[in-house]
């Protein structure tokens, strides 16, 4: 996995949250899937906005597809990590 280091902690919605990295929209959202299907929740930002909830709709219709920030709940950091092939 490439595109940024875990770590960098926010607070969302009252609960800490780690970034992941920052990939080109299509490729966090290939993770996000991929985080899903193992069980981790994951939000994306934007520089607009925190996306909670992706329609395919938006992907095609070509929403935002520059660089996001990828998320994932603390209390899942390690589990994301194995399942993305972090350090």
């Amino acid at each position: 996995m490439t595109g940024g280091s875990f770590g960098v902690e926010v607070t969302f919605q009252g609960d800490t949250w780690v970034l992941v990295g920052e990939f080109p929209r299509i490729i966090a959202e290939s993770y996000r899937r991929l985080l899903e299907s193992s069980g981790v929740v994951s939000v994306l930002r934007t520089p607009f906005q925190w996306v909670i909830y992706t329609p395919v709709i938006e992907i095609e219709t070509g929403g935002y597809m520059g660089s996001v920030g990828l998320y994932v709940p603390k209390v899942q950091e390690r589990d994301a990590r194995d399942i993305l092939g972090g350090d």
